[in-house]
């Protein structure tokens, strides 16, 4: 039976790098995949201008072609300014999403990642989704993003995958859509090029005997 997948990030980029393999895989296996981005993304830099947001929607509009993504929303929240929101602002257009697109799996930042915005989204999404009467929702996993989970201050959480997906098949879409992001890319040796995505996921999967994977943590399965 086919699932509905969503997938709530931060920023557009975020679904690519945290879970765009395991976004394709979905897609190639019938289930309709959904994502809503948080925050905009670019208004936190110096010297943005409106046509800086209309390239990062660009961007993401090819990245949903290339993994086959159903449908994507944006919440336009201010970048890297979650915490200066009430929690309630995040959570009620959340909620309200979840309660229309009714996912059956739910895909989000780690909690103890360095960008705030992360932080922020882990636990606006973990109390959207909060194990009600009625829920739809059995499965949720938090993903890890380059730049920000693996640079996380020592105290916070840290990320100790216990979940993985096999994306050999889908390594190459992957791929392709941190290029559609191209701008938000780095040159190696920066954690977030496309050097290093590809050693991650071929690291992950060497991990547990695949030739590419992704990796997650356990935030709660019902069975």
């Amino acid at each position: 039976m086919n699932k509905t997948v969503l997938v709530v990030a931060a920023h557009a980029d975020d679904e690519a790098l945290g879970c765009g393999g395991t976004i394709a895989k979905h897609a190639a296996e019938g289930d309709q995949v959904h994502v809503i981005f948080v925050a905009d993304g670019v208004t936190s830099r110096n010297g943005t201008e409106p046509a800086d947001l209309l390239q990062r929607q660009h961007a993401t509009e090819n990245a949903r072609c290339i993994l086959g993504i159903s449908s994507v929303t944006f919440l336009n929240l201010p970048d890297n300014r979650l915490d200066g929101l009430p929690l309630l602002d995040v959570v009620q257009p959340l909620e309200a999403l979840i309660g229309k697109l009714a996912p059956d799996i739910v895909y989000t930042h780690h909690y103890g990642d360095l960008n705030v915005d992360h932080r922020i989204v882990h636990q606006a999404a973990m109390t959207a989704c909060r194990p009600m009467p009625g829920s739809t929702i059995r499965e949720i996993f938090a993903f890890e993003v380059m730049s920000s989970t693996e640079w996380a201050s020592p105290g916070l959480a840290p990320f100790l995958p216990n979940f993985f997906v096999d994306i050999s098949a889908q390594l190459e879409s992957k791929m392709q859509a941190l290029e559609a992001y191209m701008l938000e890319m780095r040159t190696s040796p920066h954690s977030r090029s496309l050097e290093h995505m590809r050693c991650l996921a071929e690291h992950r999967g060497f991990c547990v005997g695949s030739a590419a994977a992704e990796a997650f943590m356990v935030m709660r399965v019902l069975r």
